[in-house]
């Protein structure tokens, strides 16, 4: 039996269902139906009804269709961040009741580059010391490079990185928890805009602003030259905002990883983001802990709340 909240929002009482929200999750991340789909093992049909049923009740437009497959809305965008806290909370509700989290106390050592601590660490963050109110969590912020020092040394329970950055794989076990496929940023009412995918090509004719944190400098360079292009850079800068507001403004173009897009910058200006067509691998998060070493209590608790909020796993819970 589907478990359903009841708003009275939009004009009367509606039915919205847990089910409703698993399913547009699964779309948003697969960014394709017949993908989320597979992934949970359902029809596309049964997929696209739940869709469409959301839509209708809350009275938006959450994804468009283009040839590659789907991406959000602005609307739909919004809507993302509270389904899955909507899921959390449910989850972190069984969590309360099956694990007693009073009873588990102690210190996690948790390390992150720059890009996890951004755009993925506060959720899990909260929510973990939400329930597990005894641990005292300590977060050190760090290049990939010298947290695996830490790790292989002991001096950190797990890591949050970019594992398809990490170097050293003989010492270190990896758990991969999202892939972030690339985008091209664009300004709003930009001519490219009228194409729903792009190539490299039409991105390096371009003004481009590149990213340089957490080691994506070298990660665009490896990928432009692997094209047999040379983008004109107009800038480089450590400062996701600042990409997001340059390209607001018109003054270039970017690509970067999804997982940072924002439909607006801090000045208040409307960006587009576009797929690309050529084959760029993807800027995939997970954990990382010592090969062989026993994960402490407060790690194990860790690694399994974010097991939970990987869309591969949650899509497929509740």
């Amino acid at each position: 039996m589907d478990k359903v909240i009841r708003s009275q929002a939009w004009g009367g009482p509606q039915t919205l269902t847990f089910r409703q929200f698993r399913y547009f999750i699964a779309v948003a991340e697969a960014e394709s139906v017949s993908r989320a789909a597979q992934e949970i093992g359902i029809s596309q049909s049964a997929i696209t009804a739940a869709v469409q049923a959301l839509e209708l009740e809350i009275g938006a437009t959450l994804f468009v269709r283009h040839q590659k497959g789907v991406r959000l809305t602005h609307e739909g965008h919004q809507l993302l961040r509270h389904a899955r806290s909507i899921m959390a909370a449910v989850a972190d509700a069984r969590r309360a009741v099956s694990v007693r989290p009073e009873e588990v106390s102690g210190e996690l050592n948790l390390g992150v580059t720059r890009m996890v601590s951004g755009y993925y660490l506060a959720d899990l963050l909260a929510r973990f010391s939400r329930v597990f109110r005894q641990v005292r969590v300590r977060v050190v912020e760090e290049e990939r490079s010298y947290l695996e020092h830490l790790l292989v040394n002991g001096e950190l329970d797990v890591g949050l990185l970019l594992v398809s950055n990490l170097g050293d794989r003989q010492a270190l076990e990896t758990e991969l928890l999202v892939r972030s496929p690339w985008r091209v940023w664009l300004p709003a009412r930009h001519r490219l805009l009228d194409s729903s995918v792009l190539t490299l090509a039409e991105v390096a004719a371009e003004g481009v602003i590149m990213l340089t944190m957490d080691e994506l400098a070298e990660t665009t360079s490896r990928y432009w030259a692997e094209a047999g292009l040379r983008p004109r850079i107009v800038l480089k800068t450590s400062s996701v905002e600042a990409v997001r507001s340059l390209v607001g403004t018109g003054v270039g173009i970017a690509t970067l990883p999804d997982m940072a897009y924002r439909p607006w910058s801090l000045e208040g200006d409307r960006l587009e983001a576009r797929h690309l067509s050529d084959p760029v691998p993807s800027v995939d998060v997970g954990l990382v802990w010592r090969r062989g070493a026993p994960l402490s209590t407060t790690a194990w608790h860790f690694i399994e709340m974010c097991r939970e909020y990987s869309p591969r796993q949650s899509t497929q819970r509740l």
